[in-house]
């Protein structure tokens, strides 16, 4: 009976995340296919933290972050569809992440190049914080640097605030080896430890602003179109995102701020139990330590993400 309605909510759970109703994970194919070793082992930071369900807080953070910036935010407001297709929005960037995180080479090149010929269509102009026109492109390396900051400093600083497992290497390893994800998008300069991410993070102060577009996108995040069960479990984990920020970031945002005692732990805990509903059924990482699996290069013994 347990094992029943653990399938069940693992199918419900993927359906919303994926945007297949069946909870079939469109890309599981991309991870399962092809041979040997992807970017990452299972018992590196970046597979444990990305299979880790402080994920979830993680992408919510990524996007606050996002779109502080008027580079970024514009992309967003006049080349997305986050509006009309939330969902979809939302399952091309996970399709990214977990393919990226745990398939083999080829695929994660097949599907670099399917974001790149995204962002080759993203570019327009914005205003800068000083009110100064500047043209852009998603394919520009600031920008695509500013992106790459933000998820990571975003999963990083949620799965250590909502996370019981240990990052292995700490988060030098994580900022270090998650470095390896944007090179075939062409960024080839990142920060290699957690010190110098946090300087590339102070250098883009001066570039952040909150206007009216931005105050828009936000609110949007904020309250998403959500069905009614989900959206009430979203604000709590908003909240744990929101509460995350820096307090320069949740000063020029301005949202009010729930209590700490009722996020934190709460949001710990929901995690925690989230995990235990869906069971220890993992599609993608099942498959793609199946993969590495049939080739040889299994790790001896496995990290031990929650699952």
């Amino acid at each position: 009976m347990v094992a029943s309605i653990q399938r069940w909510v693992g199918r419900r759970f993927r359906a919303l995340l994926c945007g297949n109703p069946s909870g079939e994970v469109p890309w599981l194919g991309a991870v399962a296919e092809g041979e040997g070793p992807g970017l990452y082992q299972p018992d590196e930071a970046p597979w444990v933290l990305h299979a880790d369900m402080a994920t979830l807080v993680g992408g919510i953070r990524a996007l606050l972050v996002q779109a502080l910036h008027p580079g970024s935010l514009a992309g967003v407001r006049q080349h997305s569809r986050y509006k009309d297709d939330p969902l979809g929005r939302l399952a091309g960037t996970i399709r990214w992440l977990t393919v990226t995180t745990f398939a083999a080479r080829e695929s994660v090149l097949h599907e670099a190049g399917r974001v790149r010929g995204m962002h080759g269509k993203v570019l327009g102009t914005y205003r800068d914080a000083r009110g100064v026109e500047r043209e852009y492109r998603a394919s520009d390396p600031h920008l695509l640097l500013w992106v790459h900051i933000a998820f990571m400093e975003s999963f990083l600083r949620t799965h250590e605030a909502y996370s019981s497992v240990a990052i292995p290497g700490g988060a030098d390893a994580y900022v270090r080896l998650w470095g390896r994800s944007v090179e075939p998008l062409g960024l080839d300069e990142t920060p290699q430890d957690e010190k110098e991410m946090m300087a590339v993070v102070e250098r883009f102060d001066d570039e952040l602003v909150v206007t009216d577009e931005t105050r828009e996108v936000i609110d949007w995040i904020r309250r998403p179109p959500l069905p009614l069960p989900s959206r009430i479990v979203y604000r709590l984990l908003f909240q744990a995102a929101y509460q995350t920020l820096p307090e320069a970031h949740q000063q020029r945002i301005g949202v009010p701020r729930w209590p700490r005692w009722l996020v934190v732990k709460p949001t710990r805990f929901f995690l925690r139990s989230l995990r235990w509903w869906i069971g220890t059924e993992d599609p993608l990482q099942d498959a793609a330590l199946a993969r590495l699996q049939r080739s040889g290069h299994a790790p001896q013994a496995s990290p031990g993400p929650e699952r």
